[in-house]
């Protein structure tokens, strides 16, 4: 099989700050226990009202080093116009099929930014379509073998959805809140000038913390995070659950 780099979790974003923002106390526990774990950013997010697609990729690459992760990557799909069609599937069944995920996290169901919720539908779609054989792909001029991966998780964003299940960060909320503060044009900073925008307010960090702690309190810990499944989970053990 053309694999060119095996991961652990491969997260999917619209746009650079949506992982560190939804899961990436989750990416810092699992790259911490040794789990591999990589980012494909579908857009750089040109479109943000702060800052530009240069100094969102040096914010992300920042954020990526403070992660640990094992790759990086951004499909360069149009910031706000990207489209959940073919050509658009198959450049997803590509990167899924590159680094044979076990486990797949994806932006929200639906979302005050309406790319999250296509995001969230293109990959969907990509990650089935991506375990059929007759769906051929090529990286470096070599077909793929099929792929799918095992889990498909959806991180929670702005708006609130009822999680499926919760994963306590606690000990990684520092280091999370530190991959998103590497995105200096786009939160609070009062060193960083700009016009006001949604994200930008301290108010916008605080609810999220509001909600990390709140996910926490169903975890039985400080902080949390939660993800969606439209797949019914199984267990082997309900003796593991807590």
């Amino acid at each position: 099989m053309l694999i060119t780099m095996k991961l652990d979790i491969l997260v999917f974003a619209a746009h650079p700050d949506d992982a560190e923002l939804g899961c990436s106390g989750t990416i810092l526990k699992y790259v911490a226990s040794g789990k591999k774990v990589g980012i494909v950013d579908l857009t750089r997010g040109e479109l943000g009202t702060r800052g530009d697609a240069q100094t969102r990729a040096e914010e992300s690459a920042h954020a990526a080093q403070i992660m640990g992760l094992h790759v990086r990557e951004n499909l360069n799909m149009r910031d706000g116009f990207f489209k959940n069609d073919e050509t658009h599937q198959l450049r997803i069944i590509q990167a899924i099929r590159t680094y044979a995920p076990e486990i797949i996290l994806a932006n929200a169901y639906h979302d005050r930014h309406p790319d999250h919720g296509r995001a969230c539908d293109l990959v969907t779609d990509a990650v089935f379509l991506s375990g059929l054989i007759k769906i051929e792909t090529e990286m470096n001029g070599q077909i793929q073998n099929a792929w799918r991966p095992k889990l498909l998780f959806h991180y929670i964003q702005d708006r609130y959805i009822k999680p499926d299940i919760v994963v306590d960060i606690t000990p990684f909320w520092d280091q999370k809140m530190a991959c998103i503060n590497a995105f200096k044009t786009q939160f609070y900073n009062p060193s960083v000038s700009g016009k006001d925008t949604y994200i930008s307010s301290p108010n916008f960090i605080q609810s999220l913390e509001a909600r990390a702690r709140e996910f926490g309190k169903l975890a039985g810990s400080t902080y949390a995070e939660g993800f969606t499944s439209r797949k019914i989970l199984a267990v082997d053990d309900l003796f593991h659950l807590h």
